[in-house]
């Protein structure tokens, strides 16, 4: 399988969220998604936008740099 940027996005997001113990459905909470979307994107399936991105590093309280 090839590592697509979405594959590479999704997998970061997997590891910040599992290293502060939360599920999908806390993350989802805590930024106003449904946890199907948090899902989405960590299987490479989304194409999301920076403003996104920047929600996403906010709710986990890491800088939008350390996604890339």
């Amino acid at each position: 399988m090839t590592n697509t940027v979405l594959d590479l996005f999704g997998r970061r997001l997997r590891q910040f969220r599992t290293q502060q113990n939360l599920t999908q459905e806390a993350l989802a909470k805590k930024i106003g998604l449904h946890p199907n979307y948090i899902s989405d994107v960590e299987n490479g399936r989304r194409n999301i936008s920076l403003r996104l991105v920047a929600k996403l590093a906010t709710g986990l309280g890491v800088n939008i740099k350390d996604f890339f």
